[in-house]
Protein backbone atom coordinates (compact mmCIF):
# COMPACT_ATOMS: atom_id res chain seq x y z
CA UNK A 1 0.00 0.00 0.00
CA UNK A 2 1.07 3.43 -0.70
CA UNK A 3 1.89 5.99 2.05
CA UNK A 4 0.92 9.39 1.91
CA UNK A 5 2.23 12.10 3.54
CA UNK A 6 0.09 15.73 4.15
CA UNK A 7 1.84 18.83 4.86
CA UNK A 8 1.13 22.48 4.52
CA UNK A 9 -1.31 23.23 7.29
CA UNK A 10 -1.62 26.24 9.61
CA UNK A 11 -3.59 28.72 11.18
CA UNK A 12 -4.46 31.62 8.39
CA UNK A 13 -6.94 34.84 8.59
CA UNK A 14 -9.92 34.50 6.43
CA UNK A 15 -9.03 35.96 2.43
CA UNK A 16 -5.30 34.18 3.32
CA UNK A 17 -3.83 31.31 0.96
CA UNK A 18 -2.44 28.12 2.06
CA UNK A 19 -0.66 25.24 -0.15
CA UNK A 20 -1.13 21.66 0.58
CA UNK A 21 1.24 18.97 -0.45
CA UNK A 22 1.30 15.02 -0.67
CA UNK A 23 3.98 13.05 -0.89
CA UNK A 24 3.64 9.32 -1.96
CA UNK A 25 6.16 6.56 -1.40
CA UNK A 26 4.91 5.00 -4.84
CA UNK A 27 2.82 5.66 -7.73
CA UNK A 28 -0.93 6.26 -7.65
CA UNK A 29 -3.14 6.89 -10.39
CA UNK A 30 -5.93 9.09 -9.38
CA UNK A 31 -5.79 11.48 -6.32
CA UNK A 32 -7.88 13.44 -3.77
CA UNK A 33 -7.98 15.73 -1.19
CA UNK A 34 -10.97 15.48 1.62
CA UNK A 35 -11.67 17.34 4.83
CA UNK A 36 -13.16 16.85 7.69
CA UNK A 37 -14.45 19.83 9.82
CA UNK A 38 -14.98 19.04 13.84
CA UNK A 39 -18.25 17.00 14.57
CA UNK A 40 -19.34 16.97 10.87
CA UNK A 41 -18.45 13.65 8.52
CA UNK A 42 -15.56 13.73 6.32
CA UNK A 43 -16.42 15.40 2.72
CA UNK A 44 -14.72 15.48 -0.76
CA UNK A 45 -13.12 18.22 -1.44
CA UNK A 46 -11.18 17.68 -4.90
CA UNK A 47 -10.02 14.80 -7.17
CA UNK A 48 -7.27 14.80 -10.10
CA UNK A 49 -6.47 12.06 -12.62
CA UNK A 50 -3.60 10.31 -13.26
CA UNK A 51 -2.32 12.47 -15.91
CA UNK A 52 -3.88 15.58 -14.39
CA UNK A 53 -6.42 16.42 -17.16
CA UNK A 54 -9.53 16.08 -15.42
CA UNK A 55 -10.17 17.71 -11.95
CA UNK A 56 -13.41 17.69 -9.49
CA UNK A 57 -14.41 19.70 -7.00
CA UNK A 58 -17.42 20.26 -4.52
CA UNK A 59 -19.21 23.23 -5.06
CA UNK A 60 -17.80 25.49 -1.96
CA UNK A 61 -14.50 25.17 -2.86
CA UNK A 62 -14.80 25.58 -6.84
CA UNK A 63 -13.20 29.03 -8.27
CA UNK A 64 -11.10 29.27 -4.59
CA UNK A 65 -9.14 25.86 -4.41
CA UNK A 66 -7.26 23.96 -7.31
CA UNK A 67 -6.01 20.45 -7.60
CA UNK A 68 -2.62 19.66 -9.10
CA UNK A 69 0.10 17.06 -9.65
CA UNK A 70 3.56 16.62 -10.00
CA UNK A 71 3.99 12.79 -11.14
CA UNK A 72 7.63 13.26 -11.38
CA UNK A 73 7.85 14.07 -7.57
CA UNK A 74 4.89 11.85 -6.71
CA UNK A 75 3.16 14.90 -5.40
CA UNK A 76 -0.19 16.32 -5.52
CA UNK A 77 -1.32 19.45 -4.07
CA UNK A 78 -4.25 22.01 -3.19
CA UNK A 79 -3.51 25.57 -3.45
CA UNK A 80 -6.91 27.10 -0.96
CA UNK A 81 -6.72 31.00 -1.78
CA UNK A 82 -9.46 32.96 -0.22
CA UNK A 83 -10.06 31.06 2.85
CA UNK A 84 -13.21 31.36 4.85
CA UNK A 85 -13.89 30.08 8.50
CA UNK A 86 -15.71 27.14 7.04
CA UNK A 87 -12.86 25.84 5.15
CA UNK A 88 -11.60 24.60 8.59
CA UNK A 89 -11.04 21.20 8.61
CA UNK A 90 -8.73 18.42 8.85
CA UNK A 91 -7.25 18.07 5.42
CA UNK A 92 -6.71 14.11 4.16
CA UNK A 93 -5.07 13.43 1.17
CA UNK A 94 -6.17 9.86 -0.90
CA UNK A 95 -4.81 7.80 -3.44
CA UNK A 96 -6.53 5.47 -6.15
CA UNK A 97 -3.62 2.35 -5.72
CA UNK A 98 -5.27 0.56 -9.06
CA UNK A 99 -7.27 2.66 -10.56
CA UNK A 100 -6.78 5.44 -13.18
CA UNK A 101 -10.99 6.99 -13.06
CA UNK A 102 -11.45 10.02 -11.06
CA UNK A 103 -13.11 9.64 -8.05
CA UNK A 104 -15.36 11.22 -5.30
CA UNK A 105 -16.25 8.66 -2.73
CA UNK A 106 -14.32 7.65 0.12
CA UNK A 107 -15.01 4.00 -0.27
CA UNK A 108 -13.14 4.69 -3.92
CA UNK A 109 -9.84 5.37 -2.50
CA UNK A 110 -7.08 2.84 -1.09
CA UNK A 111 -4.48 4.71 0.58
CA UNK A 112 -4.95 7.43 3.35
CA UNK A 113 -2.61 10.21 4.76
CA UNK A 114 -2.60 10.98 8.57
CA UNK A 115 -4.19 14.72 8.24
CA UNK A 116 -2.82 18.17 8.17
CA UNK A 117 -5.03 20.80 9.83
CA UNK A 118 -6.06 23.88 8.35
CA UNK A 119 -7.49 26.54 10.73
CA UNK A 120 -8.89 29.52 9.46
CA UNK A 121 -9.64 32.52 11.82
CA UNK A 122 -12.57 35.31 10.87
Amino acid sequence: QVQLIESGGGLVQAGDSLRLSCAASGRTYAMGWFRQAPGKAREFVAAISWNGGETLYVESVKGRFTISRDNAKKTVYLQMNSLRPEDTAVYYCAGRDKSMAIATMEVEYDSWGQGTQVTVSS
